[in-house]
């Protein structure tokens, strides 16, 4: 049996500290205060579920399901698996919570997700998603706010310049069957050109096909059959009314006609605001309307349009670290020093300021790390300081030194905090 290393992180993830963290927060608490501007409200779902969550949504035939999924038996003999995505947990947690009477139903996530795939620049095998569901509006409106509320989060974050959105309808059920069967009659006579992963979607999902990355298929979906074609009259209408509305908002758009969704309980509108900065991995921010899913889970008949976005590329994207909250730092010198300053520590925290501790080290050395550690100004304490009760506090930024006793204190870092 192999021995796992104790001291390294598994292969796909990745530590999130420091300035790393702090990019990651800024993206989730941005996410939310933009979020609860639309009237969305939060939820937490668990990170694993009864496998049947994922395998019956996202069926057993899809490459999450049959390749990515992380799934294990427990102690009590239930087959479970670590979420791959955040919309089926929304899902069960609706029924389960019995929340149709709450229509319109607007609720936001973030949390890990795990997915056993090739780790490469953005894409890890734990990963981390903001998430916005919409359930209960059947009309297209409620795709456009969902659109909109992506629009304003990326802009908000600054990385709406280096992104695009692209939209597509796969139409309802009556439009999807009739075009599955063009579909199909069409790649059944360029078998031969296709890829082997895209010759089992033939019979499983066709549609997956048009968006392969394959040399070959990208060659053959040149000449295939439109679903633009073969939308019905409601079809049309709604995707035709979407892209009134984004124009309203003035929220650029292009078609792509080979954006889709493989499964069956998407309908009409699919979208994506994918980027040009990350190489192959492009797509930033997904989603699209879910009519059916509900249904399949043993739930309602429900209305129901989201999105998800990797949190891991829009870090990349950030142009710059979101400025760190800065520090005074308390210096002590002297065990006598060394107590009254764990007490002055807890009174300037417990009034709001933001307190280093400089514990050990020669002055010197001590001030560096205050510099370091990026504090705006450093409160010398030593056994002359206490018995005068005027203390040195230097403004790191500047150099400058000044002398001020106690009481003075908090008021001259106040000043410092706000210039």
């Amino acid at each position: 049996m192999q021995t796992s290393p104790t001291n390294q992180t598994v292969r796909g993830t990745h530590d999130l500290i420091f300035s790393s963290a702090r990019r990651y927060r800024h993206i989730v608490d941005t996410s939310f205060a933009v979020a609860a501007r639309y009237g969305y409200g939060e939820i937490k779902t668990p990170i694993f579920e009864f496998t049947p969550v994922f395998s019956r949504t996202l069926g057993d035939a899809s490459d999450i399901v049959s390749k990515e999924m992380y799934s294990f038996t427990d102690k009590g003999g239930d087959n479970l698996s670590l979420r791959p995505e955040g919309t089926a947990g929304v899902v069960r947690a609706y029924i389960e919570q019995g929340l149709k009477n709450q229509w319109p139903l607007k609720l936001f996530y973030e949390g890990p997700m795990f997915r056993y795939e090739r780790p490469q620049k953005g894409r890890y095998r734990q990963f981390y998603q903001i998430g916005a569901e919409l359930i209960g509006v059947e009309k297209p409106d409620a795709d456009v706010e969902t659109i909109s509320l992506a629009h304003t989060l990326l802009n908000e974050l600054g990385v709406g310049s280096k992104c695009y959105l692209e939209i597509n309808s796969i139409g309802d059920k009556e439009s999807r069957d009739a075009y599955r069967k063009v579909l199909v009659e069409y790649y059944s006579k360029h078998l031969e050109r296709l890829s082997e992963d895209s010759k089992k979607r033939l019979s499983l999902n066709p549609l997956r096909i048009l968006d392969s990355k394959e040399k070959g298929d990208i060659e053959v979906n040149r000449d295939a059959p439109k679903l633009l074609d073969h939308l019905n009259a409601v079809s049309r209408e709604k995707f035709e009314y979407i892209q009134k509305r984004l124009n309203d908002l003035k929220i650029p758009f292009k078609i792509n006609q080979h954006l889709v969704r493989g499964l069956d309980y998407y309908c009409h509108l699919v979208f994506e605001f994918r980027t040009s900065e990350l190489g192959s991995q492009d797509a930033v921010l997904s989603g699209g309307r879910y009519d059916g899913l509900s249904e399949i889970m043993g739930g309602p008949a429900t209305p129901a349009v989201g999105w998800a976005a990797g949190i891991e590329r829009l870090s990349l994207l950030t142009a710059a670290d979101p400025v760190a909250q800065r520090a005074v730092c308390l210096i002590p010198i002297g065990d006598k020093a060394e107590s009254y300053c764990l007490t002055l520590a807890h009174s300037l925290r417990q009034d709001g300021f933001l307190v280093d501790m400089g514990y050990s080290g020669n002055l010197s050395n001590r001030m560096k790390k205050a510099a370091s550690h990026n504090c705006y100004a450093a409160l010398i304490v030593g056994d002359n300081e206490l018995s005068t009760g005027e203390f040195g506090l230097k403004i790191l930024d500047s150099g400058e030194q000044i002398k001020l006793r106690e009481a003075d204190l908090k008021t001259k870092l106040r000043e410092l905090i706000l210039k």
